[in-house]
């Protein structure tokens, strides 16, 4: 898709001197693995906030302690020199 964007000169200049050297001279290049690694922190923090909610979701820890008690004694079982997670 073609779009024609106007961007501080500044911004492009930070952006190009911090990039890595194959993306320093291709600008299209450069902007599309920013808005791909911006989508993906995006939709990282939606997850990571759609689990906290879930994770503090009363009837959903009531659901889950049951399961969460008959699996701790296999969580480390055969891993005895490594810490919980």
């Amino acid at each position: 898709m073609r779009r024609s964007v106007a961007l501080p000169r500044t911004l492009v200049e930070e952006a190009a001197a911090v990039a890595p050297a194959d993306l320093q001279g291709n600008l299209n290049r450069l902007v599309t693995v920013a808005l791909r690694e911006f989508v993906d922190r995006r939709k990282a923090r939606a997850f990571r906030r759609a689990m906290a909610a879930m994770a503090s979701d009363p009837p959903i820890q009531a659901e889950n302690a049951p399961i969460a008690r008959e699996f701790a004694a296999a969580e480390s079982d055969g891993l005895p020199h490594l810490a919980p997670i």
